[in-house]
Parts: structure tokens; sequence; C-alpha cells
């Protein structure tokens, strides 16, 4: 890892941050039909190539914005092996939640068949089981996958908070490279980066600035979807010590970001990708679609970016 004389690297450190960049959680296109809401396998190719040429790091499939808990087994392989064609040399995560550990293992054996840069997996949600047994729980799921894990601790979905000590615990794994930061606890947040040994990644799209600044390496956002190119130079930004650069954008892009969680995600974002001719607009039970006036201030927000920055950052970084 590079060190900056603002960027002191900590002892404890010993290798270099593994995911770094602005990364999308892919959301998972549907058709409309009157009997089923199948995969649509050709406007996520289409999503695939878009996103390839916008200048993310990579992208992360089946995971929240991408619906999984809607999808079985082998709809998520299905949807994985369309993505990893596509994706050529860009990088891939795959999701990977659950609750009942032989099954967690068995769908990770099938992951550990494929070509990922990682896997993201989460704490076992509704059980909330104590600090010991979520330390049983990753340290098992990754000393079995070929794939560097991703923590993604998100307590408010899964009902289990990971503390520090057990995060900076797991840290010490050696297939355990990074998190997706949602607990929104800067303590916590702050003392990840400092250690060094996990790629720190915001996962609260409200709180990929303050990241960024503390010294974090990335993001995985759902509102990246939209004009992904501003999000990377944003990053850019940061990276080249340009803060004025960095906070321009982040505050003009602040409105589409509060907008795209007014509402359940992903509605918004998949009503978003809907106006630009991406996708159809088609969310599987319980999700539902945004609201045709949110989708309208959603359109007004972007154009009020594009007519400060154009569609493609031209005049950001």
């Amino acid at each position: 890892m590079q060190v900056t004389q603002s960027q002191p690297q900590s002892p404890a450190s010993s290798r270099s941050p593994l995911f770094r960049g602005i990364w999308v959680p892919l959301v998972t296109p549907f058709t409309r039909d009157a009997a089923d809401t199948p995969v649509d396998h050709a406007a996520l190719r289409r999503l695939v190539a878009h996103y390839r040429r916008s200048g993310i790091a990579g992208l992360v499939v089946c995971g929240t914005t991408g619906e999984a808990a809607a999808l079985d087994d082998a709809e998520q392989l299905a949807v994985l092996d369309t993505v990893l064609t596509e994706a050529g040399d860009l990088p891939v995560i795959a999701g990977l939640a659950g609750n009942h550990l032989g099954h967690t293992l068995a769908r990770l054996n099938a992951l550990n068949a494929l070509p990922l840069a990682g896997v993201l997996t989460p704490a076992p949600y509704y059980i909330r089981p104590a600090q010991a047994g979520l330390l049983d729980w990753f340290q098992t799921l990754a000393d079995r996958s070929r794939a560097p894990v991703v923590l993604y601790d998100i307590p408010y979905r899964t009902g289990t908070t990971l503390t520090l000590e057990t995060l900076l615990t797991l840290a010490g794994h050696d297939n355990i490279r990074g998190i997706k930061d949602c607990a929104g606890n800067a303590h916590t947040t702050q003392t990840l980066i400092a250690d060094g040994r996990l790629s720190v990644l915001a996962g609260e799209d409200h709180q990929l600035l303050s990241t960024l600044a503390m010294g974090g390496h990335g993001a995985i956002i759902a509102t990246s979807h939209c004009r992904p190119a501003h999000f990377v130079a944003l990053y850019r930004a940061v990276q080249a010590q340009q803060l004025d650069v960095a906070r321009v954008l982040f505050h003009a892009l602040m409105p589409m970001v509060r907008l795209m969680f007014a509402e359940a995600n992903p509605g918004p974002v998949k009503a978003w990708l809907a106006h630009e001719g991406l996708i159809a607009d088609v969310l599987r039970a319980p999700m539902t679609s945004a609201s045709p006036a949110l989708t309208q201030q959603l359109v007004a927000a972007v154009a009020a970016i594009d007519a400060a920055f154009g569609a493609k950052a031209a005049n950001a970084a």
C-alpha cells in the first residue's frame, strides 16, 4: 500500500488492501410476465456492458440491491454466469447470505467453481448469535471460500451487531480481506481504517465522503448505478487529495442520494434505470416499484447534476 504523510500506516498492517474504488451492487433485471417475473438476462448483459465503460472498480452481484432473497439458488448461479461472461476483466464479488450453515456452505461450494474476486457475506440474519458464534460463522466460511471474503456489517438488516473486538479478530484471518461498512459507527470505521488489515468500503451512500476522507478504500453503494462516473471522479479526487473537488461533487450528488432511499431499495434504482431504458421497472414481491412522484423527482435531481457536471463527469475531475 502506498503511504502518504497524511495517512500513516498502522504497525498492525502487513498487507495491502485488496479492494479499492467504487463497486456497483448490481440490480437483477426481471421481465414483466402475467404469471411470473423471470430474470431478464438480455437486460443484465446490457447493464454489465454499460457499467464496464464507467470506470468503476467492479460489480457486486446477488446482494441486497440485487434482490438475492427473491432468487433461488439456481437463479443466482445463472445471474452470476451471465455477469461473469459479460464482465470480462471487470472484477465480480458474489453475495452470500443465510442463517443455515450447511446450506450456506453448500452454496459457497458452488461459488468456489466461479472466477470471483470475492464473496460478500453478512452475519446470519434473525437468529442473533453471540460474538463467539459470529466468529465461528465467518471463520468457517473464510476457511472454505476460494475467493477472499468481504464482511457485510449491516446490523439493521441482520439484527446482529459485530463488535469492534470481533471485527479486529476476523481481520486476522488470511482470507478475510474487506468490509462493507453499514454499521454507522464512526469510531469502528476509523479504527478499522487505522488498523489497515481490511479494505474498508463505505456501504452507506451518505457516508461515502467521510469514509474516503478518513482513508477508506472505496465503496459498495447502490446510488452508483446512477451517473457512476461522478462517484468514480469523487473517489479519484480524494485519492489525489483534492478534497475541495470531492466536496463539490458529494454535495451535488446528495439530493439524488436521498431520493434513492426515500422509498425501499432497489425500487428507486430500478425506476431510474427503467427511465434510462436499461431495464424494465419490475421487482419481485414483496418489493415494490418506486412511486411515479419519486421517479419524477429523481429525474429532476439527475438533470441538475448533469447541468452542473455533464452526464459523464467530464468537468468533475
